[in-house]
């Protein structure tokens, strides 16, 4: 979508240049993030889990649909349903977090900034992730409260946001009611800034076939039968993370919102929140891809994913 709408405006020709530098060229605007996240008082990334990982590591036990390490477990299932052209072909993550800031979030080339990308897989490789899904994109807009691993990175609120709270909770939020800061005080580890908000008190939202992620060109597509993630919470630290993969007639033809929303429903989910998805959906498991990107076994690179390290 991105891509096909670039090339109208290029053929436009006087904002060529601007379109180019707005949604293609990379603009780094803090490298070694990982370097600069521990930098901060009082938001190091280590954390009571990395603390004691020495001694959680010897009782690890890695399935091919399954990671347990203390009390942290992920368990990976595949689900097909319908048949021919509407066969749908989803997968499942069931997580379950000794600690909240388990679940952590990491940036392409280790760097925050505009345009810069690489594949769920290269960056979960590089973080030592036994699991891993794509994040929100944050770096192909310009509005958004970005917090990721308890640093605040963006403070423009614009729309549904879902914070990760330190205690476990996860919770959809509005935006521009708040900040970033008192986001930071109330205990929020990460957020994603993308939606729509899927389930209401475990029911599913109205309007969400309706819904715009941005006003700015190029991202308003997300309804009919798209390739979709969405994270859901069970729980407390019990998490499930969806990946639907579409635009493959005979494989996956993909959901539209409505449809993902029941499956998180049907999932036992009673919060639920759509984030970036089409050829970006990505779910990665223990070294390997474990969805198939637009029936063709291959990434497109986005801006950040969630992952577990393996321990």
């Amino acid at each position: 979508m991105i891509s096909a709408v670039l090339a109208v405006t290029l053929s436009a020709g006087g904002a060529a240049a601007w379109a180019l530098d707005r949604f293609v060229v990379p603009h780094a605007e803090i490298t070694n993030v990982s370097e600069y996240e521990a930098s901060q008082a009082g938001t190091t990334t280590t954390t009571t889990t990395d603390a004691t990982s020495a001694d959680t590591s010897a009782s690890a036990v890695v399935t091919d649909t399954s990671y347990t390490s203390g009390d942290t477990g992920v368990t990976v299932s595949t689900v097909t349903t319908g048949s021919g052209d509407d066969t749908v072909t989803y997968y499942v993550a069931d997580v379950v977090l000794d600690d909240a800031t388990t679940l952590k979030s990491a940036f392409a080339e280790d760097t925050y900034g505009e345009n810069i990308t690489e594949t769920t897989s290269a960056i979960a490789e590089d973080h030592n992730a036994i699991f891993a899904i794509n994040g929100d994109y944050y770096g192909f807009r310009d509005t958004g409260i970005v917090i990721r691993n308890g640093v605040v990175y963006r403070d423009e609120g614009a729309r549904q946001g879902l914070a990760f709270y330190k205690d476990g909770t996860v919770k959809v939020y509005d935006e521009t009611t708040t900040t970033a800061d008192q986001l930071i005080a109330d205990g929020v580890w990460n957020t994603l800034s993308f939606g729509p908000s899927l389930l209401d008190n475990g029911q599913i939202a109205s309007g969400i076939e309706d819904v715009e992620v941005d006003t700015n060109f190029g991202n308003h597509s997300i309804q009919g039968e798209q390739p979709r993630t969405a994270v859901g919470v069970i729980d407390e630290n019990h998490l499930v993370f969806v990946v639907v993969d579409g635009r493959s007639p005979g494989y996956s033809a993909g959901v539209t919102m409505t449809g993902l929303a029941q499956i998180m429903k049907d999932l036992g989910a009673t919060t639920a929140y759509n984030i970036d998805g089409g050829g970006s959906s990505t779910m990665y498991f223990n070294g390997s891809l474990v969805n198939n990107p637009l029936g063709e076994n291959k990434e497109r690179g986005t801006s950040d994913i969630l992952y577990i390290a393996q321990s």
